[in-house]
């Protein structure tokens, strides 16, 4: 079914990224594994083309696309190529910078933005602690006022891009009083005496990506690293989690329609007993119903980022997303490990890369049995 929601803009767009990946990434995916790691090359390149700028105004060295839809054609490209490429770029460009735009003062966009246009500043979210979760409102890292500046304690962990970010944006609680109520954002400078990376984390999958520990001992941060208002950083992070739900949710389904047409093909150039595996009735109806769930997922997913383009996207239809489109990930490259056979298990075969890297994302961007709590909560029960 031909879909509706891109124009020539868009396609054009996508062209410019297909261009970039096959030219400057491709060629390099073996050596970003081997070093647990998106090198820095990769950061100023994608930023020379414009890619780390939709949400940054013009004046500080982005582009400003004002349109979602962007975000969501870089997103689906990059996830054709694997799932760190969306994964890390996200982080960067898609989650965390939206903060350093909307909370942040003209000094601070200053002197943020323009570097995070041009990759020469990485950043990552410190949100997620050890033994916390998707507990967010139940953090421990505190931030305690000392004259003008604060002291940071605590740690962070799964944090993606954490080894190699620049600027750390950091959940801290400011007000123990108030629980939830007294959480603050901080932008912490990774160079900064008493922080460090712990552990660059070993995965089941995403190899290329450095997934690390963070920790803060005493660690002195400016009052003006504040973003946004003291003690608003729990209701700001609610804000701000519909646009990371649906990109990942579009990375899902990228991820998993890209390696399913790779599957029909083998399908089709596979042969045992004398015929194609593909020409076997199993084979038929089994990719039937998976290439139908991917393309009635689109739909929704679709109407997702149109809402969201227009600034209606709720958390419920997000938290919807989020969890459906993994589960459809799972089970389509969990079939398609099947059609392989063997060779499904072998990892120099993309189908079994797909199939390790994908069994994260039930679990990230909020666990989904965190994403049926929230939907369930909108039904009243």
């Amino acid at each position: 079914m031909k879909r509706e929601i891109y124009d020539e803009d868009h396609e054009a767009f996508r062209a410019s990224v297909k261009q970039f990946l096959d030219r400057e990434v491709t060629p390099h995916l073996e050596t970003y594994a081997d070093h647990h790691g998106l090198d820095r090359a990769f950061w100023l390149a994608a930023g020379k083309q414009g890619f780390l700028g939709l949400e940054i105004p013009d004046e500080f060295g982005g582009s400003e696309a004002g349109d979602y839809r962007f975000n969501a054609v870089l997103t689906e490209e990059l996830a054709k190529v694997n799932m760190t490429l969306p994964s890390c770029v996200g982080i960067h460009a898609d989650i965390t910078v939206p903060y350093l735009v909307h909370l942040t003062d003209d000094e601070q966009r200053a002197r943020w933005l323009p570097g995070c246009a041009s990759g020469e500043i990485l950043t990552a979210i410190g949100m997620t602690e050890p033994g916390g979760g998707s507990d967010l409102a139940n953090l421990k890292t505190t931030a305690v006022r000392d004259g003008d500046d604060w002291i940071l304690n605590g740690s962070k962990t799964f944090i993606t891009n954490g080894g190699s970010a620049d600027l750390v944006l950091v959940a801290a609680r400011t007000s123990p009083e108030k629980k939830a109520k007294g959480i603050s954002l901080f932008a912490v400078d990774t160079t900064l005496d008493g922080f460090s990376v712990g552990r660059v984390l070993d995965k089941v999958g995403q190899d290329e990506s450095d997934t690390a520990e963070l920790a803060f001992d005493n660690v002195r941060v400016s009052g003006a690293d504040l973003v946004g208002p003291l003690d608003t950083g729990f209701i700001s992070m609610m804000q701000f989690l519909p646009q990371e739900r649906l990109g990942s949710a579009i990375t899902n389904l990228a991820h998993a329609k890209q390696i399913l047409e790779e599957t029909v093909q083998y399908a089709k150039d596979r042969q045992a007993f004398g015929q194609p595996i593909g020409s076997f009735q199993n084979t038929q109806f089994l990719l039937a119903d998976l290439v139908t769930r991917v393309d009635v997922t689109q739909a929704f997913v679709d109407q997702c980022v149109i809402a969201h383009t227009k600034k209606e996207l709720t958390p419920v239809d997000a938290a919807k997303a989020k969890w459906w489109t993994s589960q459809v990930q799972n089970d389509v490259l969990d079939h398609c490990v099947q059609v392989h056979g063997g060779y499904g298990f072998m990892n120099e075969y993309r189908v079994a890369r797909a199939w390790r890297d994908a069994r994260v994302t039930k679990i990230w961007a909020g666990s989904n049995e965190i994403m049926k709590m929230l939907i369930g909560r909108d039904l009243g029960l």
